[in-house]
């Protein structure tokens, strides 16, 4: 963390300060600390579902956190993302999108499917709180703080975990069902490019972490290939090494 806010730093220099371009560049040239990195955890469709089913849309907390749930799956949208929206911040006649501010203040617009679309639809319908409150306000018709997610999430989880029990290995976080979003769209054959678009990632390498967690994508392409044959069993000694090492 300290080595990215130093080369940010210097890279302000550069433009800043050209005389001193040899040692900026000495200093930019510092590698960053290697260390063990996991794969991305994502949730499966199965599991997905599961999740989906939880929250008791009778009540109306049930029926936000559905949709809350349902968009970020579908959108890939960040925790802060989520919780600032407003109603007008979504289109959803022709053309359904949602329209966001990520990282650095960039607008994005991501589309919406049509189950989507009915749900937020349905949502929009229920009588309001208070005046000018988020898309997806508390309890008192104010913004769900991060906490307020984290601890939604982890009550639909724990009900869903008894119809699908993998998700009780599983630690499931709003950034966890923005992963579930990039794989989802890795699995169709969405390429790179799309992907770091849709989830307004600044570098189309940063979605390279889902190419290494994907086994299935991994399967794929080792079923296309023609990999080496090989066969099982023990080195079995033709009779002639046999009668050789007999006369030793």
């Amino acid at each position: 963390m300290r080595l990215t806010a130093i080369h940010s730093f210097f890279r302000y220099v550069a433009f800043e300060a050209p005389e001193h371009a040899a040692q900026t560049q000495r200093v930019l040239a510092i590698p960053p600390k290697r260390f063990a990195r996991a794969l991305v955890p994502f949730l499966s469709r199965a599991e997905v579902d599961a999740l989906l089913a939880a929250p008791d849309r009778s009540t109306w907390s049930g029926r936000r956190d559905h949709a809350l749930i349902l968009l970020a799956v579908q959108t890939g949208l960040r925790l802060s993302e989520l919780t600032s929206l407003a109603p007008q911040d979504l289109q959803l006649s022709a053309g359904a999108h949602v329209r966001v501010f990520g990282k650095g203040r960039k607008e994005r617009c991501t589309p919406l499917s049509k189950n989507t679309r009915a749900v937020l639809a349905a949502w929009l319908r229920e009588p309001a709180k208070v005046a000018g409150q988020p898309l997806f306000p508390n309890a008192q018709g104010g913004h769900l703080s991060a906490h307020g997610v984290h601890y939604l999430l982890a009550k639909h989880v724990a009900t869903a975990a008894s119809n699908c029990p993998s998700l009780r290995r599983k630690r499931v976080s709003p950034h966890v069902l923005r992963h579930t979003t990039a794989m989802d769209l890795l699995r169709e054959g969405v390429d790179r490019s799309v992907i770091a678009l849709w989830l307004g990632h600044e570098s189309i390498e940063t979605t390279q972490m889902y190419l290494d967690a994907d086994l299935d994508l991994k399967q794929r392409a080792l079923d296309r290939g023609t990999p080496p044959t090989g066969r099982p069993g023990r080195y079995r000694p033709d009779d002639k090494l046999l009668a050789f090492l007999k006369a030793l």
